[in-house]
């Protein structure tokens, strides 16, 4: 199979071009960036996701597009809303619309847990107003999607906005272990190797026009996991735990997001509906007349 993958030069994406042309798939990269870990059987494109003409040309001739493009840090989005959409949302659409003219048979989008949460500040709402983008596609226009909804990811090629990256470079730069959190913060951490096989796995029928979350097994305390490194990397100072409320991040759970129903605004009507539908037909037959004479 033919396989485009959007932002495959960086953490996520480089896993799953490997994962892909292990599994025999023709496989086309596309990024800002040529990739450091592009194989041998791989073809890379170099462009920017926000111009359409430089995505078309890895899109027309494939059969799967998977969308790992983004502007994932979710500190800089809370920073940098306009770009967040641009990016996040705005360039999706765009893909989309070209998926359309070349007729992906499946669109694979990079999503999060936080669509389900009240956290995630920006980079939340881009990614549900792009999952919302995607469904609607698909509704109207029959383009077949796959939403990839990503936990905690960590292991290597992972930069230092990954959270666990931060924590070890810390440790071992500087001798000392601290979290920005609190000390009953949980996450479920999976190994990008893994979530990268789970990416592939979609591919199968059973997940056509599915929402799949992506996370690890087991739920891990951080401060379990951070007690552990000490002794692994023989540091003999006490954890920190910052308690800084961090804006944007979870603590124990993403899943905390409760539709707000609208409240009715109470009024006394002024008007009575069919005199008024009577006056709308009296402007238009006027409107009619009008145009008739001219």
């Amino acid at each position: 199979m033919k396989v485009a993958v959007l932002g495959g030069s960086g953490f996520l994406g480089s896993h799953v071009a490997d994962e892909l042309s292990k599994k025999g798939h023709n496989v086309k990269i596309f990024d800002k960036k040529k990739s450091k870990w592009k194989r041998s059987d791989q073809k890379m494109y170099v462009g920017d996701i926000q111009n359409s003409k430089d995505v078309e040309v890895i899109i027309k001739n494939a059969d799967v597009v998977f969308h790992f493009a983004a502007l994932a840090d979710l500190d800089q989005a809370l920073n940098d809303p306009i770009n967040t959409v641009k990016i996040n949302v705005l360039s999706t659409v765009q893909v989309l619309e070209l998926c359309l003219k070349y007729n992906i048979k499946r669109f694979i989008y990079a999503s999060t847990i936080y669509v389900n949460s009240v956290d995630g500040g920006f980079y939340r709402s881009s990614k549900k107003a792009a999952e919302d983008y995607i469904v609607e596609y698909n509704k109207i226009f029959g383009l077949n999607y796959t939403i990839l909804r990503f936990g905690s990811l960590y292991g290597q090629r992972s930069d230092d906005t990954n959270g666990i990256r931060k924590i070890l470079k810390n440790a071992i730069f500087n001798e000392n272990i601290s979290y920005s959190g609190s000390q009953q913060a949980v996450r479920r951490y999976i190994n990008v190797l893994d979530a990268a096989k789970a990416c592939v796995n979609t591919l199968r029928a059973k997940y056509n026009n599915k929402h799949i979350n992506i996370t690890g097994n087991k739920k891990i305390k951080v401060e379990q996991f951070l007690k552990s490194l000490s002794k692994i990397l023989k540091i003999s100072k006490k954890v920190k735990f910052l308690n800084q409320k961090t804006t944007g991040h979870y603590n124990i759970t993403p899943f905390t997001f409760k539709p707000k129903k609208g409240q009715n605004f109470k009024y006394k009507p002024s008007v009575n509906f069919y005199e008024e539908i009577l006056k709308l037909v009296k402007e238009i037959k006027n409107e009619k007349r009008f145009k008739n004479f001219n």
